[in-house]
């Protein structure tokens, strides 16, 4: 029982295969995938994967990058798809200093009015955050919404339990598999099962074995056998209680 708490099946990389990539996670043992919308067209495309789907459920908003291109449909796109049935939450939203290719300020602007929408659908968040770490944890704490996860995690072990004493969950990508991740490492060494997701934010970050391929969300299970090898745990116990902790988030019974 594993669940993928963050892939985009939505998008084109998907689009020749995606029935067969939904079978091959449900035979290596994912029980749910949450696909991850970035813009509107792709949050649309993420609400009619996950109606076709039992074991998809979907998430909706507009991903830093995008967020430049905001007009004043947008946003009541956003909230008549958050109407759809399997709207687990909203996201990805947040920072990203990195590439930049949203301004700076059309960024933090876009970001605080994306927690307040997500606050009043009453839906967790997924954050996305990249070289932004400080305003990240700066908006986060003025934010009065539910609970929810920073996705591919790139802080230290300091943020991270900062993330988590404000009630977020931390997501761990395929990047742990990495030979040189000792930072994500440090990260899911010290903090409690009890706050971790995993995630392959598909198609990207494929982890090791399988670098240099598309990543898919039945490779989620690599991601799971290196959380438990660093905190010596079972293969399952890290399943189960990751899992439960997704559920738990996007209320999934």
């Amino acid at each position: 029982m594993l669940i993928d708490s963050h892939a985009h099946l939505e998008m084109r990389d998907f689009d020749r295969d995606r029935n067969e990539v939904i079978g091959r996670a449900t035979q290596a043992g994912i029980d749910l995938i949450i696909t991850v919308g970035t813009t509107v067209s792709d949050c649309e495309k993420a609400v009619l994967i996950a109606s076709q789907y039992e074991t998809v459920y979907a998430a909706i908003g507009i991903h830093p990058h995008e967020v430049k291109d905001i007009d004043e449909a947008t946003y009541g796109d956003l909230k008549r798809l958050a109407k759809a049935e399997k709207i687990v939450a909203y996201g990805e939203i947040g920072l990203d200093f990195f590439r930049n290719l949203s301004p700076k300020d059309v960024q933090i602007r876009r970001f605080g009015e994306q927690l307040e929408l997500a606050s009043e659908m009453g839906l967790p968040i997924i954050i996305h955050d990249r070289e932004s770490h400080k305003e990240t944890l700066d908006m986060l704490r003025g934010w009065k919404g539910k609970q929810g996860v920073v996705h591919c995690f790139s802080g230290d072990y300091i943020m991270a339990r900062k993330c988590v004493d404000m009630g977020f969950y931390i997501s761990i990508p395929g990047a742990v598999t990495f030979g040189k991740s000792e930072k994500l490492q440090e990260v899911v060494r010290r903090l409690p099962i009890t706050c971790l997701l995993l995630e392959t934010d598909a198609p990207y970050l494929t982890p090791h074995p399988n670098r240099g391929k598309r990543n898919e969300p039945a490779y989620v299970v690599h991601t799971a056998r290196k959380v438990a090898e660093i905190k010596g745990l079972s293969f399952e116990y890290v399943a189960s209680v990751s899992s439960q902790n997704a559920r738990s988030l996007f209320g999934i019974s």
